[in-house]
């Protein structure tokens, strides 16, 4: 009999970075994010790990171009830009310097074929190249729609739609749904 292990909660780049209103990469909504993951967070224990993107050490490919984009974010690693934001600044983090989150790290961290519960920001770009990673390989899927943001309104349903066409590895459900266990 093959017992499921109960889900992960991955928040992707909940960072000061996308919290800052200076920022270039500042999102709105990110703390009504904090928020909902601060009520889905303790639901999960010890089954919750952080994401950062972080810029790589020496940009190459495609990144070259990104990097000269922004400017602000290369070559600075060690800024507290990329800090998760509090009060999880010191929980569980993986890092990555690519849109999609599903890294060997995090892999090894919630193991083969987990079920997973994904939140954070932005929702067009981090938090969906993780999802369609993370489903490639096998990996059942939540997305909690309104602990996820992006630059606008608009991209972040254009992001959610995406997703619910990937139905039944990708589900996208609301908070309420995720506490009161109420998934279609």
């Amino acid at each position: 009999m093959n017992v499921a292990s109960p889900p992960w909660l991955v928040v992707v780049d909940l960072q000061r970075a996308f919290a800052d209103p200076g920022s270039p990469w500042f999102t709105p909504g990110v703390a009504s994010v904090a928020g909902v993951v601060g009520d889905l967070a303790p639901r999960f224990g010890a089954r919750v790990v952080f994401t950062r993107f972080v810029p790589p050490s020496k940009a190459e490919g495609s990144w070259r171009l990104y990097y000269k984009r922004w400017r602000f974010a290369a070559g600075t690693r060690d800024s507290e830009r990329w800090s998760i934001i509090e009060p999880w600044d010191r929980a569980v983090s993986v890092s990555s310097h690519t849109f999609s989150k599903w890294v060997p790290e995090l892999q090894a961290l919630v193991g083969p074929h987990p079920t997973i519960v994904l939140c954070g920001v932005s929702t067009d770009c981090c938090v969906l190249a993780t999802a369609f990673a993370a489903v490639d390989a096998g990996v059942q899927l939540r997305v909690v729609a309104d602990a996820c943001a992006a630059k606008t309104p608009e991209l972040h349903e254009a992001a959610l739609q995406m997703m619910r066409c990937r139905a039944p590895q990708l589900t996208v459900v609301t908070s309420r749904q995720e506490r009161d266990g109420v998934i279609d």
